[in-house]
């Protein structure tokens, strides 16, 4: 069928064939390029804007829809646990039956799902469309480096791609004052209407200008690891859960140690489901490269680390120090203003000397910057908006050359999985930060209210609205749970530089043993 008689302008090769990985032909009309980057652009940045505005508006739906702290866990954890689980195996679907199919069927779920968020009338309802939500995230966010890829020619795709990621930086960093604002002039449901009409752009400038592409190695045919990626899934959401159930209700014991048992259970079977498919979600060959391995490590703690702390920060900002949802969007704005901004200059560093170097001071940045947090200094410069910068300025030594040192060290033939097991680990490790660090700080708020001899009658995060006397006793307990959880996010990230001293090759070892 031709595109005059369908009415869709839809441009595709010279041949007027689908694009495929490795053909020669034009990729896309030079017309067109613009908009394809812009369809893209868009698409990400209602991912990831998503994390950052949601974590702002959390104390607001928190006492709007009189929720307890788990639930907000799993308004958090319910969108990571999807796209974490399915990220991989939704760039393996865009592949074999079209990215830009695969394209549309994620901006549709996410718009509708952002809908069903909207006018949730309860937190499960809520929970539920971030559920779906994160299904169609794990369905775009894949496809969209996928298709400028398959639309820009080699000579300018790298300038395309640098396009995308600062434009993605920066929208992402607008994330926190937009949501805060929106929620001071409107409700916290205004952070999930912003979304709609953003996909819905993304979806027109789709349809009729981004053109068709797929791996001509692959077919619909292929097997897909379907059971590899249903079994992460339930493996990674009984752990959560487990973590989640436990810090509700610390004298139930019995469930949470079963679902834990049953969550490593899984991840060993997804492990040999890995090993014996015909085309994994993760090889595991990838991780007898011992740079790779420590890479992803690195990955683990730090992004854990940054999730924890950004889950965290908001109800000691918003609950305790008595900040407006703006003010607090314009404390985190720094924060991916500045990764933005310099991480192509680590980028480059890493490139000259070896990523070892810039990913060790980033990760001690980081460090010193959660254990500032963790004082909880009532000067809002010195105890905030400081150790917030510093945070941003040590992420931006990291970014770049931890995606390196990943990449190098996977055979060029294996990157796109590498890249996604990559892209997974930092998800997963938002998801197991957030329930850990959740757990820890409910577990601990509970404890410290029963040394004093309090029965607990008030949620983990929710102060204002007491009496003076009351207040004190609360935020007292609220402290020691903030604090100690801070510290433990503190321990991860200089994990991280211990991994980057022992695992990442510097400038003599730039060029990676196979």
């Amino acid at each position: 069928m031709s595109n005059a008689s369908t009415g869709v302008h839809r441009p595709l090769c010279p041949e007027g064939k689908t694009i495929e990985s490795d053909s020669d032909c034009q990729p896309c009309a030079e017309r067109s390029r613009p908009y394809v980057l812009a369809a893209t652009i868009t698409a990400s940045a209602v991912a990831f804007i998503d994390g950052s505005i949601v974590t702002i508006a959390l104390p607001a739906m928190q006492a709007g829809l009189d929720a307890s702290f788990g639930a907000m866990q799993w308004v958090v954890n319910s969108y990571a646990l999807m796209l974490g689980g399915l990220i991989l195996i939704g760039g393996s679907l865009g592949d074999h039956f079209g990215r830009r199919k695969v394209f549309i069927w994620g901006l549709w779920i996410f718009a509708l799902a952002s809908l069903a968020c909207a006018i949730a009338p309860n937190v499960s309802l809520l929970i539920a469309g971030r559920v779906v939500k994160g299904i169609g995230a794990a369905l775009l966010v894949p496809q969209s480096l996928a298709i400028i890829a398959a639309s820009f020619p080699k000579e300018i795709r790298g300038k395309a791609i640098g396009i995308w990621a600062g434009a993605s930086a920066i929208t992402t960093a607008l994330g926190p004052p937009l949501g805060g604002i929106l929620i001071d002039w409107f409700a916290w449901r205004s952070v999930f209407w912003i979304t709609i009409p953003l996909a819905i752009f993304a979806l027109v400038l789709t349809l009729t200008h981004v053109p068709e592409s797929r791996d001509p190695n692959r077919t619909g045919d292929a097997p897909l690891d379907w059971f590899g990626g249903l079994t992460a899934i339930l493996s990674f959401g009984a752990l959560t859960l487990a973590l989640t159930l436990f810090a509700e209700n610390t004298n139930a014991v019995s469930g949470p140690v079963m679902l834990l048992i049953l969550g490593i259970i899984g991840l060993g079977v997804f492990l040999v489901i890995e090993k014996r498919a015909q085309d994994p979600l993760m090889p595991l060959a990838l991780f007898a490269n011992r740079t790779f391995t420590g890479a992803n490590a690195m990955t683990l703690f730090l992004y854990g680390a940054l999730s924890g702390v950004m889950f965290l920060l908001p109800f000691e900002l918003i609950e305790r120090r008595e900040l407006s949802a703006s003010q607090v969007g314009l404390i985190l704005l720094p924060l991916g203003l500045i990764i933005g901004i310099f991480s192509r200059f680590s980028g480059k560093w890493a490139d000259q000397q070896g990523a070892k170097l810039p990913l060790a001071i980033g990760s001690l940045l980081v460090t010193a910057a959660v254990l500032l947090l963790a004082t909880t200094l009532e000067n809002l410069w010195l105890g905030v908006v400081v150790p917030v910068m510093t945070l941003a300025f040590g992420m931006s030594l990291v970014v770049a050359p931890l995606t390196t040192a990943v990449m190098n060290s996977a055979p060029d033939e294996q990157s796109g999985a590498a890249s996604g097991v990559n892209n997974a680990a930092s998800r997963l490790a938002g998801l197991f930060s957030i329930a850990l660090m959740g757990a820890l700080s409910s577990i601990l708020f509970s404890q410290s209210l029963i040394q004093q001899g309090v029965e607990e009658g008030i949620r983990f995060g929710q102060l204002p609205g007491l009496l003076d006397a009351q207040r004190s006793l609360f935020e007292s307990a609220f402290l020691s749970a903030y604090q100690i959880s801070m510290v433990m996010a503190a321990c991860a990230s200089g994990l991280a530089a211990l991994l980057a001293i022992g695992f990442i090759p510097g400038k003599s070892k730039a060029t990676v043993e196979s």
